[in-house]
């Protein structure tokens, strides 16, 4: 690595590599940031908290004995998700530790097929068992330099300063993109108080609406005998938009099956989570039905 040069990490990689290359590292980095932008990734009173992620795979993982110890520690872990994705995505366009990263973002991606999307079927509608494979493609093709001889060093040569040099600046350029995106987290809005949803004459009991409560949350209104009430339809599995099935009367989500009892609370009945919807507050005021 004494002769390191960006340009060249990228020509002496075959073109397949360098396509695969730049999908994931800048998928990886996106990763990283989405998390890092996500102001209930590590608030423990969020539904999209990472410990509540990790919660809701304890009943379906195969490695349920390892997500319990990461459950203590679930803040920590969700900082070292946030790094590594970093981390990892840097790394592999850079062309730094090239295939330490590689071999990373596999074991990584195993790790979430093994716990987020394990109870996903058929298995190719889960996205980690395709990044897993492409990683360790990529780990394949980056050892075999182009004429055809194999590279055997795995992890960085330790003993070169300027490789130090090139890891530790790998290392700080992660921490910052978590503290830049941290600067780029949304303000959750107080929700205005009495905000009108609909009028109770245009919603008899039996209905159900979809809306956007004050803070934006993607929401759905029910009616009943018992009165009215609302649910957020962000999914506590993984974020995707739940749909109301009147045949069943349940909430389903498209993505992965997880299934959602309007009736019972919000209560998760089937799928990869065991996580409630979060409830929305709403009540009868005169003649509107409202957010509270």
């Amino acid at each position: 690595m004494a002769n390191y040069s960006l340009a060249k990490s990228w020509q002496n990689t075959p073109v397949a590599a360098r396509i695969i290359r730049l999908f994931l590292g800048v998928t990886f980095i996106y990763g990283g940031w989405n998390k890092a932008t996500d102001s209930g990734f590590l608030d423990k009173n969020s539904a999209h908290y990472i410990g509540a992620q990790i919660a809701s795979y304890l009943d379906t993982s195969p490695i349920s004995f390892i997500l319990k110890h990461m459950l203590e520690h679930a803040t920590l872990f969700g900082w070292l998700v946030m790094l590594s994705e970093f981390a990892i995505g840097i790394a592999t366009l850079t062309g730094i530790a090239l295939e330490l990263a590689a071999f990373g973002g596999f074991l990584l991606s195993v790790t979430l097929w093994l716990s987020a999307t394990w109870s996903v079927k058929p298995y190719f509608l889960g996205s980690d068992t395709a990044y897993a494979i492409l990683w360790l493609a990529l780990f394949f093709l980056v050892r075999q330099n182009t004429k055809g001889r194999h590279v055997t060093a795995l992890l960085p040569d330790l003993h070169d300063r300027r490789e130090v040099f090139r890891l530790v600046g790998i290392s700080a350029a992660s921490v910052a993109a978590v503290f830049a995106g941290s600067k780029f987290r949304a303000v959750t809005p107080t929700p205005e108080t009495g905000t009108a949803i609909a009028k109770l004459a245009d919603f008899p009991i039996g209905s159900t609406k979809a809306f956007a409560a004050a803070d934006g949350t993607p929401s759905v209104l029910f009616r009943t005998k018992a009165g009215v009430f609302a649910y957020s339809r962000i999914c506590t599995h993984q974020g995707c938009t739940v749909g109301y099935d009147a045949k069943s009367n349940l909430l389903i989500c498209p993505c992965h099956g997880a299934q959602f009892d309007p009736t019972k609370d919000g209560t998760a009945i089937s799928g990869p989570t065991k996580i409630a919807l979060p409830k929305i507050q709403v009540a009868i005021k005169g003649t509107d039905i409202v957010q509270i």
